[in-house]
């Protein structure tokens, strides 16, 4: 059939709008209309050519949200009409890594989904009988998608999908981080670096379990008004503090008769490894945890001094916020139909698709912190 799609053809290029071809599902696999998607930073790492794991041409996207119109053989959890989320990491409750219960990271699909392609090594995508490939197993940049069943979660049928959308990478990235992740507690402190799309996830997230004292660390001031709407309470721009970071942070944080200063939780969101180092050091020596939530350039690598880790500092990384897609992004979605989470403010932009592209330019220029085409 024939679909509407953004095209990433070629790195450094912008999306190119036009109609491709896309086959209908074979065994164990789910055709999607994409009512909603977002653009996340990741599609924009990729389409830059930052990605070492880039594959052009590609149909990008993988935050996205539809409904179910047609099902493969062999397909039981899903049917027609049924409200999903694509899930660029599966969860397929059968592999190792499900079996463990110790990671989210599914390895069942992970080869092909790698090679932009479906479990059984094609596309579903091809413009004038020439392959495109998928991306991050979702292509959510079209407005009908296949994916496998595994990588689908089942969400009720009252919520938004301008909304929920988000919900498939940056709301379940930064809340998860807390929740699963870092297994934040009541009364915590807690430090975030970059306040993004995803920091301020991460900061809701906080607020969420109850963390006393939530520092938000940011080179941009108008990033302070977004911080202290979804629960920070402390805002630092390095900048302008007029000494170094660390140990202003350490300083700013200090609390009980010890006074020894150190947040017990910090996050990355920067992708920067200047600043996962900085956030490591940051922690509260004994028992401080570093969740590392951003993604670096390729090649980039992480340093500090081992009596960091030694003297008790924790350095974590979390993937989709340490979700398990199908089990927990249903959840999610009722944390913010019960009003526990918010979504709405953080959807700045509301673009169509031939304006995609400007969706880019807007993140580009530090104007959105979500913006979402509706087909």
């Amino acid at each position: 059939m024939d679909v509407r799609a953004a095209v990433a053809f070629e790195a450094g290029k912008p999306l190119e709008i036009t109609t491709v071809q896309l086959d209908g599902p074979k065994e164990g696999e789910v055709m999607v209309e994409v009512k909603a998607t977002g653009i996340c930073h990741t599609d924009e790492f990729t389409l830059s050519g930052a990605d070492p794991e880039g594959i052009f041409p590609s149909i990008l996207g993988h935050e996205g949200a539809g409904v179910v119109v047609e099902v493969g053989p062999g397909v039981t959890s899903l049917k027609t009409g049924d409200h999903v989320i694509p899930l660029y990491t599966p969860e397929c409750r059968q592999c190792p890594s499900c079996l463990s219960q110790k990671t989210n990271l599914c390895t069942a699909i992970r080869s092909t989904q790698g090679q932009g392609l479906m479990p059984d090594g094609t596309s579903r995508f091809s413009l004038n009988g020439e392959r495109l490939h998928h991306y991050m197993g979702t292509s959510t940049f079209a407005n009908f998608t296949v994916l496998p069943e595994i990588a689908l979660a089942k969400v009720r049928e009252d919520a938004p999908f301008d909304k929920i959308c988000y919900i498939g990478c940056g709301v379940t990235t930064g809340i998860g981080a807390v929740v699963n992740t870092a297994k934040v507690e009541p009364g915590a402190t807690a430090i975030v670096f970059g306040l993004g799309g995803i920091g301020l996830n991460v900061i809701q997230g906080l607020r969420l379990v109850g963390a006393d004292m939530i520092v938000g660390v940011d080179l941009n001031n108008a990033k302070k008004e977004w911080g202290e709407r979804f629960g920070m309470t402390h805002f630092v721009n390095p900048k302008e503090i007029g000494e170094e970071l660390v140990p202003y942070l350490v300083d700013l944080t200090k609390r009980g008769a010890d006074q020894i200063g150190g947040a017990d939780y910090t996050f990355d969101c920067t992708g920067n490894v200047t600043v996962m180092r900085q956030a490591l050091e940051a922690c509260h020596r004994g028992w401080g945890q570093s969740i590392v939530i951003g993604v670096a350039p390729a090649g980039a690598e992480i340093s500090t001094r081992p009596f960091q880790l030694v003297t008790g500092r924790v350095w974590k990384g979390t993937a989709f916020g340490g979700a398990r897609g199908r089990t927990d992004v249903p959840r999610i979605v009722d944390w913010y139909m019960d009003g526990k989470i918010e979504i709405d403010p953080m959807i700045t932009h509301t673009l169509a698709l031939d304006e995609i592209n400007k969706g880019f330019d807007l993140m580009h220029a530090g104007q959105s912190i979500r913006s979402v085409v509706v087909y």
